[in-house]
């Protein structure tokens, strides 16, 4: 049985084992699509416009990572869309969730999705994010999670042979008017 996982804010100290974490589970899972990507791997991890990030550590070790921010640019767009809101206000965007492989299937990755989430609930924001149609066993623990897809996107570096990110959202238990 595994120890119980410690899920704690990321510090920069956590970058280097993060990028490492992210680059050997990229072959299996095709996260982040772009491979090798076209600027540093910690600008795809620490984000600007990132708000709150989060590590999950098993036996002194960091094996996960989830980040939260506003949504920007053309996802942004997509979701004033998609969701027929004036503003993304009062929208948080969960984005970088990835585990080590050495935990893919633990809960691990739950574990950080339900901190990112409570994070952006107690703001008093809706969860969204967007993910690769093909992969659907992201999209199946999320849909199983209770998120909901709302809309699509097609992203200026997504290849042609690509289908389109989905967009979804978690709709609020207590529901935030003007959503789904």
């Amino acid at each position: 049985m595994l120890p119980s996982p410690v899920v704690r804010p990321r510090e920069r100290c956590d970058l280097p084992t993060l990028v490492r974490s992210l680059g050997e589970q990229q072959p299996t899972s095709s996260y982040p699509m772009r491979w090798p990507l076209p600027f540093p791997i910690e600008q795809f991890i620490e984000r600007d416009g990132q708000e709150r990030a989060w590590v999950a550590v098993l036996d002194g070790r960091v094996v996960g990572h989830v980040g939260v921010g506003r949504p920007r640019g053309d996802v942004e767009r997509a979701f004033l869309d998609a969701l027929t809101v004036d503003d993304t206000a009062g929208l948080g965007i969960v984005e970088v969730l990835f585990t080590d492989l050495s935990v893919r299937g633990t809960g691990i990755g739950g574990l950080l999705l339900d901190t990112a989430v409570a994070w952006l609930h107690e703001q008093g924001r809706t969860p969204v994010l967007d993910v690769v149609t093909d992969h659907g066993t992201a999209i199946d623990v999320y849909r199983h999670r209770g998120w909901r897809q709302v809309g699509s996107i097609r992203p200026p570096w997504l290849p042609e042979s690509e289908a389109d990110l989905l967009l979804m959202v978690l709709p609020s238990p207590t529901g935030l008017a003007g959503l789904p």
